[in-house]
């Protein structure tokens, strides 16, 4: 039995299924269907051949791991995601941006980079990256073959990338260590610049180099600060020992008044330094402070011109170092120069210069406290009394006649209880009288009166203003007559035909009068009238008379016009 082949055509048609070809039928050709006609062709011209393009291709997968490979790469700072990506425009750009801040950065210095660029440069990476990630996502890269080798093929790009990434932060640790060092060589640079400093005025008076050495010491203490970690700041406790030998170099040579200004800036150095920097160096100036105002107070005394800053060193040393051994030999070293020079003061062939050295020693004494000072300023006193009275008894013996009266007439002044006061007042007449007659010069007059009998001698004022008289020979004394009302000048020896003066020849209560009584010897007297009237002047006159024992004796002044009396 023969098999009958069965055809395939469209429903309802001949052939279709169900319908045997050789029913009577005639059988159609299997043709396949036309095939669809892809959206957006246009049409096929009928009887046209049919072309098979194929399904429409899909778009490309999303890749996160050639995402961050892009960006990762990016973050290299040299575009080099972009290269992977054959995005060249792109990537000059990033070239361009490193070339810029490589030319701003180096070479590496103290200031460093400008915040701002750096800023602006971060934000160039970011936005690098971010569009090279969002680039990479889609992007077709023939990195292998095969969808499971995928991970492997990007595994080594990105270990690149991540490689990569090393440069941006090694250079930036690099140019880090490369600024600190810069910084670091500025710092030396700038301690160098204060040793120099402190180096240049060594041997000057700190007086003339403060202004010098407090320069140095601002940089010392900037960096010993503000900068402790640095070598140079390391370095500063070192430096600050080396600016404490130069300061204090007058201390060590012994020049003590000049040390004063420079260990006091030193013993401050606490109030202007971290202590923490003043290794060894906190209250070491004491000492050699309290010595120096030692040996320049005591080393002023009596000298002209220092009296008084000796005073204020003795004084600072006395109450900033009260218990200091230097303290406690003040008193007796200030009362054993007073009894030195004291005693050089009377077989000195000049006690007027001593004296005055005396005075200076008061105005230091003067200067120190009262309480503990007492007894030296009474044994002070007592030494300038006794240098007076020498020196006025040295210049009359000298002649110098001037100052003899001045000296003499302040001692009685400044020393009226002294048993001294009375004689120092007859050495003042005596010294006045012979200014005007030399020849009451030739001895002192004596401390005491002579004993015996004494000759009366009345003295008369017949002249119109009142008149001193001043004696000296075995004693000495003046005495002041009162002016006489109704007295006139008598003519001078110059005027024509002058008439022979009689003087005191009036009543004897006319005439205001006084009574000396004096011992026999010879007296040089000196009259000395405050006014005149007529046309006479007033003048002194000088006079010598002998008085001798068993007799009595008058004396009249009077005035003459016109020269002499």
């Amino acid at each position: 039995m023969s098999e009958t082949p069965w055809a395939y055509g469209a429903p309802g048609t001949p052939g279709s299924s169900g319908t045997p070809a050789g029913a009577g039928q005639e059988p159609w050709s299997a043709l396949p269907p036309p095939p669809a006609q892809p959206p957006g062709m246009p049409p096929q011209p009928y009887g046209a051949p049919v072309q098979d393009t194929g399904p429409p291709a899909p778009p490309p997968e999303s890749n996160p791991a050639q995402a961050v490979l892009a960006g990762l790469l990016n973050l290299s700072c040299l575009g080099l995601g972009y290269a992977l990506l054959k995005q060249w425009v792109p990537a000059a750009v990033c070239w361009v941006a490193t070339a810029v801040l490589l030319l701003v950065a180096l070479p590496a210095d103290v200031d460093g980079v400008p915040a701002g660029l750096l800023a602006g440069y971060g934000v160039f990476l970011l936005a690098a990256a971010a569009d090279g990630a969002r680039r990479g996502l889609r992007a077709p890269l023939a990195l292998g073959a095969g969808s499971g080798a995928a991970p492997r093929r990007l595994a080594l790009p990105l270990a690149l990338a991540l490689v990569l990434l090393v440069v941006p932060v090694g250079g930036s640790v690099a140019y880090g260590v490369a600024r600190d060092e810069a910084v670091e060589q500025s710092l030396l640079e700038r301690l160098a610049a204060a040793d120099t400093q402190v180096k240049s005025v060594a041997g000057q008076s700190f007086g003339g180099a403060e202004h010098t050495y407090r320069k140095a010491l601002a940089v010392y203490q900037d960096l010993g600060t503000k900068h402790a970690g640095s070598r140079a700041g390391r370095l500063v406790p070192d430096r600050l020992g080396e600016y404490y030998r130069s300061v204090s170099a007058p201390y060590e040579q012994k020049k003590y008044c000049e040390a004063v200004p420079a260990l006091e800036h030193l013993r401050a150095l606490p109030q202007a330094v971290d202590r923490g920097l003043l290794d060894g160096l906190i209250g070491k100036a004491d000492d050699p402070l309290a010595h120096s105002w030692y040996e320049c107070g005591i080393g002023g005394l009596g000298v002209a011109g220092v009296e008084t800053a000796a005073g204020e060193h003795l004084n600072a040393l006395l109450s900033t170092f009260p218990e200091s051994s230097y303290a406690r030999q003040v008193e007796p070293k200030v009362a054993e120069g007073i009894r030195t020079r004291s005693a050089a003061i009377s077989g000195s062939d000049d006690p007027c210069t001593g004296v005055t050295e005396l005075r200076r020693y008061g105005t230091t004494v003067d200067l120190l406290p009262k309480a503990s000072f007492a007894a030296v300023s009474r044994q002070h006193g007592e030494a300038v009394q006794k240098g007076d009275f020498a020196c006025g008894v040295d210049q009359f013996k000298d002649k110098e006649y001037t100052r003899a009266v001045e000296t003499m007439t302040q001692y009685a002044k400044d020393h009226p209880s002294s048993p001294q006061a009375g004689h120092a007042r007859s050495i003042a007449i005596a010294a006045e009288i012979a200014g005007e007659t030399p020849a009451a010069g030739k001895q002192l007059p004596p401390a005491a009166a002579p004993g015996g009998s004494r000759m009366v001698m009345v003295v008369s004022n017949d002249g119109p203003g009142e008149v001193e008289l001043l004696y000296t020979g075995p004693i000495t004394g003046r005495v002041t007559l009162k002016a006489c009302a109704t007295c006139t000048a008598y003519p001078g020896s110059l005027a024509l035909d002058p008439p022979k003066t009689k003087a005191c020849s009036g009543p004897s209560s006319k005439y205001p009068k006084a009574t000396l009584l004096l011992p026999a010897g010879t007296y040089h007297f000196l009259q000395k009238r405050s006014t005149a009237t007529g046309t006479g002047s007033a003048a002194d006159k000088a006079s010598t008379a002998k008085v001798e024992p068993g007799y009595s004796y008058t004396n009249c002044l009077y005035v003459t016009s016109g020269y002499g009396f």
